[in-house]
């Protein structure tokens, strides 16, 4: 495992950390968040945006201790599997990959329909086929033929899907109406939960962009610092959107629930505005789909190196690129076969719910790795002990309870079908 691990290039720096983090979180949800938080808790929805960005930054303390202490690639899983072993940690990558997986499949479709809105040849059942197998093709050798490559597309989606935004921030400013601010009351301690479980989903990413850890330079201080300056980055700029769309258009808002960042585009520019936030929506779920790519199949990768899925070939290591090229392969071939067939659909429900169990096995591994193993001079420890570890499990905790029954049972029993796939492996290797 180590002479493999060896075998990977340590090229990723700091900003490019950063902008890994920032490319996968900052999705295609922004786009569509104003107008659900302002019909939830209309002018006060900038309170979600600081709680939910608080209980983040918890959580986020969490993976920056355990990224520092595990610095293998694999990101979760390797966190998770190094705490608790095996067992634990098939769960956990198998839920991170299955997550993601259905996370592309869900945005490379919503891609193509962005796509036929603007040209109905897109629409067309072939089209939408070749669409597909271009950009899963055209991402896969991009990451095949190096990791600079791939953290060199994910720097310029994340640019690119930034700079819409950031205009309609600067710009707006002039249109905003300080009365369509004005906070009449203040919102209770549940509907505040309520409408930050919606924005945790809009918050999550951070998980797979550190996935690369086994690529990034000195990685036990990289790594905290891209999560600090990502996550605060995202805060701000959430926050300044939802103050700009709900300043320009006010009670309007919640209305346009399909395009609302297009609407007060619209308003503040006119029609080229519109177009110019949609073409933007399609560069960030293109450079969430880059940054996917990059990212996950370093857990299938991970999986492979330790043994956990019993095909060898999965750890392989490209002798001239030195990447896990056989990784990068089947992912998009999964993501495209999900995307292409929209089986994907009935399992979105175990999916939703997947990254919290992750989350939650992450902060107990801090724990765990605490108390198991010694502490290095050089690695991140989050101060005042405990306490923000027992906060993180508390929200997580909180998160789980709003799950509906239906979701629960899902979660359940794909737990249990994953179990029984573990433990035949297991039988199988001792044969």
């Amino acid at each position: 495992m180590i002479n493999q691990e060896e075998e990977l290039k340590r090229t990723i720096g700091v900003m490019g950390l950063s902008a890994n983090i920032m490319n996968v979180i900052i999705g295609a949800g922004i786009f569509a968040l104003p107008a659900i938080v302002a019909s939830s808790m209309g002018s006060s929805s900038i309170f979600a945006y600081i709680f939910c960005g608080v209980l983040m930054a918890l959580i986020m303390l969490c993976f920056a201790e355990a990224s520092s202490k595990v610095t293998q690639t694999g990101g979760v899983y390797s966190y998770i599997e190094t705490a608790f072993g095996p067992y634990a940690g098939f769960l956990a990558g198998i839920f991170t990959v299955t997550g993601t997986l259905l996370a592309d499949a869900a945005v490379s479709n919503a891609l193509i329909n962005v796509l036929g809105s603007a040209n109905p040849v897109f629409q067309i059942a072939w089209m939408r086929i070749l669409c597909l197998t271009i950009v899963f093709g055209g991402l896969a050798f991009i990451n095949v033929i190096g990791v600079k490559q791939g953290i060199g597309l994910v720097k310029i989606n994340t640019v690119a899907k930034l700079i819409p935004l950031l205009l309609l921030i600067i710009f707006g400013w002039e249109a905003v109406a300080i009365e369509n601010l004005t906070i009449e009351s203040f919102p209770d301690i549940q509907q505040l939960g309520k409408t930050s479980l919606i924005l945790f989903f809009a918050f999550q990413g951070c998980e797979s962009g550190i996935v690369v850890s086994g690529e990034v330079i000195n990685p036990k201080r990289t790594i905290p610092k891209a999560i600090f300056i990502s996550i605060s980055a995202i805060v701000v700029l959430y926050m300044l959107i939802q103050t700009v769309a709900q300043g320009v258009l006010g009670n309007q808002l919640p209305q346009f629930t399909a395009t609302p960042l297009a609407a007060t585009a619209n308003f503040i520019f006119g029609p080229i505005g519109f177009v110019i936030l949609t073409i933007g929506a399609a560069i960030s779920m293109f450079g969430f789909l880059s940054g996917d790519i990059l990212n996950n199949p370093r857990t299938l990768y991970a999986l492979g190196r330790d043994r956990v899925i019993p095909i060898k070939a999965i750890a392989k290591i490209h002798p001239s690129f030195a990447t896990p090229y056989i990784a990068i392969i089947i992912y998009a071939l999964l993501g495209f076969t999900f995307a292409a067939t929209g089986s994907f659909e009935s399992l979105v429900v175990i999916a939703s719910s997947s990254i919290l169990i992750v989350y939650l096995g992450v902060v107990l591994a801090v724990i765990k790795l605490r108390y198991t193993r010694e502490t290095k001079p050089d690695e991140f420890t989050i101060p005042g002990g405990l306490t923000i570890p027992i906060l993180s499990i508390s929200i997580i905790v909180y998160f789980l309870s709003n799950l509906t029954r239906n979701e629960i049972i899902g979660t359940l029993i794909a737990i249990g079908v994953l179990s029984v796939i573990y433990f035949l492996i297991r039988f199988s290797n001792k044969k």
